[in-house]
């Protein structure tokens, strides 16, 4: 078995990438929470790149092992790409998703459509001891509504209306969301050298 360590502490988060790469069956996976010593670097980072390397290369090299780290968020194109790097801190470091919320649909109060469009980004890096030896990019397009609806996902995902679907990433299983989101796409272009890992 190949231990494969997620820099995260996001129990939504580490559940999620869990669920997705069950299928490479030489992975035993950890998580941030198996190491409650270990203090993750500030996300000072301009880009979702930028702060996924750092998770990534840090934790590789404190751990002295293999890490995949990601960065992601929320991109409103109206709101010059905000919350974006900041979506977990949107209305201050220890805001919660329901403020984040709250902030965000008061800030598009005026808006309408077709300027609520927007869109989840993710960027994954996958780094050993060594370096990073992998990084993927994945986007998930649909809407803010002007309510919430649904009580299933986390962050912004009452919210989000996904195209095509016509259910919020809250209202969806968690398969559904599982197999379409930004996440899931980042991590399928990371699949192929995952496996050839064994």
């Amino acid at each position: 078995m190949m231990q494969l360590i997620l820099a995260s502490r996001n129990m939504h988060k580490v559940r999620e990438c869990r669920s997705i790469l069950k299928q490479i069956k030489h992975l035993d996976i950890l998580s941030l929470l198996d190491f409650p010593d270990y203090v993750p670097p500030d996300e000072s980072g301009s880009t979702f790149e930028e702060n996924a390397t750092l998770k990534a290369t840090h934790a590789a090299k404190a751990l002295g092992g293999w890490v995949l780290a990601d960065d992601s968020g929320l991109v409103v194109p109206s709101l010059d790409g905000r919350p974006g790097v900041r979506s977990s801190r949107f209305a201050g470091e220890h805001a919660t998703d329901a403020d984040n919320r709250k902030k965000l649909l008061e800030e598009m109060k005026d808006i309408q459509e077709p300027y609520r469009q927007a869109y989840f980004e993710c960027c994954i890096v996958l780094a050993s001891p060594e370096g990073i030896k992998k990084s993927s990019r994945g986007v998930c397009e649909g809407m803010i509504l002007t309510k919430e609806r649904g009580r299933q996902g986390f962050g912004y995902d009452s919210l989000f209306l996904k195209h095509d679907y016509n259910k919020t990433f809250a209202e969806l299983e968690e398969d559904t969301k599982n197999r379409i989101s930004h996440r899931r796409k980042a991590l399928d272009k990371i699949f192929p050298y995952l496996e050839s890992l064994s």
